[in-house]
């Protein structure tokens, strides 16, 4: 199965001094014994200013298994961003997604394109088209997913909790989920958060 993979400016000042010609003039003309030696002043270098790059408007980064006691294998992996020029609009934001469910040897997984991003302090809510899906009857549709970040104890829920796959969905609007219902399984990875902080 593919996976799109989607991701300093150094700047130099070098300053010349022309110290030579004033040393030269300095040594023709002769000094009395025990006079001071005085040097001009030599000009300091004035480091550049550092501009700080621009913070996205919001983001959901991060890959982690959900909880199941019963050795279900069901893994979420994001990649959503929104650039800061298009603070105003969530439904420009980019990137992918993906989930998988396995059990015994079976299951399926999907790979999403973003089409919205949705973030509020360390809740994020993300949709998108699937685009790629061994899941009959998926690719197409949008889905969506919601995260909670909290740290080590990470919550997620998805827009297909109350009809069982996504397939059995039409019609979904964008940035639309569910709660956070389900609990990340400890040590598997962690999801990071990046607020919106429209200005309104």
């Amino acid at each position: 199965m593919k996976r799109r993979t989607k991701i300093v400016v150094l700047g130099s000042a070098l300053l010349l001094t022309a110290g030579a010609a004033s040393a030269a003039t300095a040594s023709e003309t002769p000094r009395p014994p025990g006079a001071a030696v005085s040097e001009a002043p030599r000009p300091h270098a004035t480091a550049a200013p550092v501009t700080d790059r621009p913070r996205e408007a919001a983001a959901l980064t991060g890959t982690a298994k959900l909880h199941r006691s019963a050795g279900d294998d069901i893994t979420f992996s994001f990649d959503a961003h929104l650039a800061a020029q298009d603070e105003a609009d969530p439904m420009k934001a980019t990137g992918t997604f993906a989930f998988s469910h396995y059990r015994n040897g079976s299951g399926a997984r999907a790979e999403v394109a973003v089409d919205c991003l949705l973030t509020g302090g360390k809740v994020a809510v993300v949709s998108g088209i699937v685009t790629e899906s061994d899941l009959p009857g998926v690719e197409g549709k949008r889905v969506g997913v919601t995260v909670h970040d909290l740290g080590r104890h990470d919550r997620l829920g998805y827009s297909w909790a109350a009809t069982g796959t996504p397939a059995e969905m039409d019609g979904l609007p964008k940035c639309v989920s569910s709660a956070p219902f389900e609990k990340v399984a400890k040590g598997t990875g962690d999801f990071t958060v990046v607020p919106w902080q429209p200005d309104f």
